[in-house]
Order: structure tokens, then sequence, then C-alpha cells
């Protein structure tokens, strides 16, 4: 990805990067750190969340010039950070998921902090790297107590044996001392962009006035927009190479462009889904090659709370059925209106109240240019 010349390395610290948020409902940590660049619940320029992701690439790729990794991003927030380093160190690259594959054994874990706990890896996958990789290097947006990492471990050092090393590269890391020592006791290297201290934050959160706007999902049909099926998809959360996945975006940039409405659609938003975020993040970038003001940002299963507090992280929400699962509720923050909106998703079914309710958010700014990107498995396709 091209760099964007406006950030350079000193701008990542807790000012620039870090927002927090409120969670709703959740006792076992009442905030959630906001990143502002990463492009999942704020909308930004693909250009910069890449710009991010490439320095984290940059430092794993220093420490590990000889080893064979194999890269794990977890779902759902770190899937695109985990994506682009796999690329950038031509690794081998799978992601954890919460969705159901069918025909594929398992391996799960816990993620006790998070809206929805159950976290899974694909073992059918894992077993056919395992006896070819030296190290792990787990990948996430941020780290606080770094449980969860040990819990996978755990897990993998039972099912495969001893002989594997492990490492931590995050954007964010803010595990305190009695952590960071029992990561250096078991030999789990860390690598971050920017260090930070939780202390304040969950007293930061109580204090928000929960009084931002507030959108109830609306599933009716009604709303004009164009549906398109490409062919072509790689599944992340299924074992691939980097440089297969980069390739297979490429080309999936390369239809979706020709679904540019006008010469007059400068502004562009990209809208990913869940644990898809890198495919909606790479078109966003190529679109921003083009020349186009673009933002891009994912649905996303947490519920935040959303405040009209100025220096407050997200100010709108809106609230939708997931096109994964018609029975699931996710959400998406912050919504503006564009000369164009591209939803790029993976999901192969028809929720059509997951449809719906997107179409309506989207709609509800003025938003009528919108199409919906299926990339999907099947070769028939576009």
């Amino acid at each position: 990805m091209r760099k964007n010349t406006n950030i350079e390395q000193n701008a990542f610290n807790s000012r620039s990067l870090v927002g927090i948020a409120k969670r709703e409902n959740n006792n076992k940590r009442k905030y959630l750190v906001v990143n502002r660049l990463q492009g999942k619940h704020v909308p930004v320029s693909a250009a910069e969340a890449f710009y991010m992701f490439e320095a984290l690439a940059g430092i794993a790729q220093k420490e590990y010039p000889d080893e064979r990794l194999l890269v794990i991003g977890f779902a759902e927030t770190a899937t695109a950070i985990g994506a682009a380093l796999a690329v950038r160190l031509h690794a081998p690259y799978i992601q954890t998921t919460r969705e159901a594959i069918e025909g594929v054994e398992y391996l799960y874990f816990s993620e006790a902090h998070s809206h929805a706990t159950e976290q899974k890896l694909v073992k059918t996958d894992l077993d056919l790297v395992m006896d070819r990789i030296d190290r792990i290097l787990f990948v996430e947006d941020e780290v606080t107590t770094g449980n969860t990492i040990l819990n996978i471990i755990d897990i993998l050092k039972k099912v495969y044996g001893g002989r594997l090393q492990f490492s931590v590269a995050s954007l964010l890391n803010g595990m305190n001392g009695e952590a960071a020592e029992i990561y250096r006791g078991r030999e789990i290297r860390t690598h971050y962009l920017v260090k930070t201290n939780h202390d304040s934050y969950t007293q930061i959160a109580e204090r928000c006035c929960d009084d931002g706007i507030y959108h109830t999902k609306d599933i009716s049909a009604g709303i004009e927009y164009r549906s398109v099926r490409i062919a072509g998809c790689v599944d992340a959360r299924r074992l691939t190479e980097g440089g297969e996945y980069a390739g297979a975006c490429a080309d999936l940039w390369e239809k979706i462009k020709g679904y540019l409405p006008g010469e007059n659609a400068s502004r562009i938003l990209v809208v990913g889904t869940e644990e898809c975020m890198y495919p909606a993040l790479f078109a966003a970038a190529q679109f921003e090659k083009e020349g186009c003001f673009v933002r891009c940002h994912s649905t996303t299963r947490s519920p935040i709370a959303v405040s009209a507090e100025e220096g407050y992280p997200l100010h709108e929400r809106y609230e939708l059925s997931s096109l994964y699962d018609r029975d699931r509720t996710t959400y998406l923050y912050d919504i503006e209106k564009y000369d164009a909106v591209f939803i790029v998703t993976d999901a192969d079914n028809d929720e059509k109240e997951g449809v719906n309710s997107l179409l309506h958010a989207l709609a509800s700014k003025g938003n009528e240019n919108i199409i919906l990107i299926r990339w999907c498995r099947c070769e028939k396709l576009i």
C-alpha cells in the first residue's frame, strides 16, 4: 500500500490513536479502546490505516527476518491488521473467527472481556502448516492483560507440542508490569507501536454521558441499491498465504472499480462487515489512489455507548441486523453522506434483514448510490 506521507512514525502516540468509549451492558470491562485510525469503528482514510499497519509490520520484519512465521489475526477487530502483516511478511495467515464453517475441526478458546466471548481457529488448516513454521505471530489491535493469547497458546502447546515459539504484535499495548513479567517468563515476545496506561480508562468511560444519537434497526424493504456478486473470494478464516490473499483482493478491486457511478462520485464510503475488514480497506485505499475522498469502517458486534461530547470517539449509533445471521445484532457508527457507498462483504447467504437494516442506516443520511459487493467463492460469477 502507498504510504501517506502526512503521517510520520512519531505521530503514533496515545493522543492520536486512542479514544476511550463506554461499553454497553458489559461489566467485565466497562471501557473500550477505540483506535482512531484503524478503520473499524471510526471512519478513516484507508491510506492512513495501512501506513499504521505497515509501521507495525516493519517492526516484525526486522525482528524475524529468517524465521518461518504463521500470522494469526484476532477477530473481529484485528483481522485487517493481521492480514496486512501477513502480506508484508510473505507469511501464511489465518484469522480467528466466531462464524460457523462447515466440515472443519476447531480449536476453541475464550475472550472473556469481549461482547461475544467464544473464539475459534480452524484446526483442520493449522494441522497443514504446524510442521513447517518456527513461530506464531499473534496480531491484535490492542493487548491489555494478554490472557486471551495465553489461553490459545496453552491450547496450541497441548495439541502441537512445545517446539513452537510465540510473539505478539499489536498497535497498542496496555499490559501492566505483572502481565509483562508473565510474558517474559514464558518467553513470549511483544511488539507494539504505542504503550498505553489503562489505570484511568474505567473512570473515563463511567463519566461518559450517553447522550449521543441512537437509531434502532429498520429491516423493511424499499431502499434502492445495486447488488453485485464477484467471484474469487479467499476466506482468511481458512489458512491462506499473505500474497495469495493480497492478490485476490487486488482482483476484487479491479472488478469493484467498474461500478463507480459517474465522474462526479468523488466522495466515497467503503463499509466492511464484521470480520471482513481487509478487503474493504484494500478497496478504499485503491479509490484513494484514484484521487477520491474516501472513508472506510466496518460493522461490528460491539454495542458502544455514543455521546455528544466533542472529544468522545463515537457520536451516532445505528443498530443493524447482521448480514451473516439474522438473529445477531450488529452496529455501525458515525455515517455521513457520500456520492457513492460500497458495502464489501463475504457473507454469501441472503440475509435480507441484514441488508435492509444497513441500507436504511446509510439512506438515513441521504446516501442514494449504494452498491452491495458480495465477494463469493463460486467461480462462475463476475
